[in-house]
């Protein structure tokens, strides 16, 4: 199998020498504990694995004396299954204050986490790793995405150009390692398993009373819906399920790192704006999967290449920050006269508005609505288009185009 480089490796190796924990969290089968203990060779540090139901049930038991077992410099593998575990670590960290004494990695968002927060406040970098972005797949540095002229330009650099067949083919086929490096050729089986595996195992875990069946047909009605406004209630409807079961499931797949938010720009100056977040994926094969989209042609010509599409750009540039062990300030607009600007990125105090389009062509008309942002309190700056087009230009001094490919 290739190994593919992973861009969190560099931020991985700086927090190691800083702080004494580095939890690492992200969806199953992303690579996080391949790319750990690639960074561990030639190191003293053991690995050990809460998959493993011995070591888990002694972790939960007796977690002084799995610490007496598995000394630090460590490596404990799916560490959610042993909440326990975090008062100790504690104790260990307190008393003797080692840099890296601890790797640990969840297959659960650490935010929702349960136990990091409170014990390990201060003590822990907590860096998330999702499926592989683009740059990580075609080459090119890591660096988050910023709409300023020069970063774009370098940005060309080491990326590997794209026409619209090959981005929906990188959407299609979707980024997950065990796809991109060979060893799974077929995405739509390795979907399959991925989607039993993980109802069968995570799912329970968080909550046992699921029916494997419902819970499908619910997280195919939210793939329906990527890059769309939240409504809970279409979603009951098309899985037969409760609102109250869609905002608890919804919790659930947010929790393993499969889908994420947009929450709506809100600025006190700005009035009547929608409150309601949209809901995006981190993998968009996994969409193109439970959507039942037979090829990447069906799917370019098809009726939700737009929403597709949306989803890609905002989960790579998502990635490109996450990558670097950052916070992406990523937002969307709407007001509640349905005027709408896909990405309101915020950074050092300025906003940047940035639409998507399937276009090759675009023209001024498309900018028109990054004026909305003018009475906002954070002042607006460059706008860019992310479209189709094969090479970075501008529509005017103020406002980009940047190819997809570029991202």
């Amino acid at each position: 199998m290739n190994y593919i480089k992973r861009s969190l490796e560099d931020v991985v190796s700086q927090v190691t020498k800083e702080y004494p924990v580095v939890l690492v969290t992200g969806s199953r089968q992303v690579g996080k504990t391949t790319m750990l203990q690639k960074l561990m060779e030639g190191t003293n540090r053991s690995y050990v694995t809460l998959d493993d139901l011995n070591e888990r049930a002694l972790a939960k038991k007796d977690p002084e004396l799995f610490l007496q077992l598995h000394k630090p410099p460590i490596l404990i593998d799916e560490v959610q299954y042993a909440p326990e575990l975090f008062t100790y670590i504690k104790v260990y960290v307190d008393k003797y204050h080692e840099a890296g004494a601890f790797w640990l990695t969840g297959s659960q968002v650490f935010k929702l986490m349960r136990g990091v927060q409170e014990s390990l406040a201060g003590r822990v970098a907590l860096l998330s790793l999702t499926s592989l972005s683009q740059t990580e797949i075609n080459g090119g540095a890591a660096e988050p995405f910023a709409v300023d002229l020069e970063k774009l330009s370098l940005r060309k650099a080491g990326r590997k150009e794209a026409d619209i067949g090959e981005i929906f083919n990188r959407i299609y086929k979707g980024s997950m390692p065990a796809i991109v490096s060979g060893v799974n050729s077929n995405s739509q089986i390795f979907y399959n398993s991925y989607l039993s595996t993980y109802i069968e195992r995570d799912v329970r875990e968080l909550s046992d009373a699921i029916d494997s069946l419902k819970f499908l047909h619910f997280i195919t009605a939210v793939a329906a819906r990527c890059g769309q406004m939240l409504n809970a209630a279409d979603i009951a409807r098309d899985a037969d399920i409760s609102q109250v079961q869609v905002k608890n499931w919804l919790g659930i797949l947010e929790t393993l790192g499969i889908i994420f938010y947009l929450h709506p720009y809100s600025n006190n100056l700005l009035k009547r704006l929608v409150k309601t977040p949209k809901v995006y994926f981190y993998d968009t094969g996994l969409v193109c999967y439970l959507t039942k989209w037979s090829s990447a042609q069906t799917l370019e010509s098809g009726a939700m290449n737009g929403a597709v599409l949306e989803n890609y750009v905002v989960s790579e540039i998502v990635k490109t920050y996450l990558n670097c062990g950052k916070e992406p300030y990523i937002y969307y607009y709407r007001d509640k006269d349905a005027k709408e600007i896909d990405i309101v990125l915020e950074h050092d105090g300025v906003l940047n508005p940035i639409e998507i389009k399937k276009t090759s062509n675009p023209g001024t008309e498309l900018i028109k609505v990054f004026q909305l942002l003018d009475k906002s309190s954070t002042p607006r700056s460059k706008g860019a288009i992310i479209c189709m087009k094969p090479d970075l230009g501008a529509i005017d001094r103020d406002n980009y185009i940047v190819p997809i490919w570029m991202i």
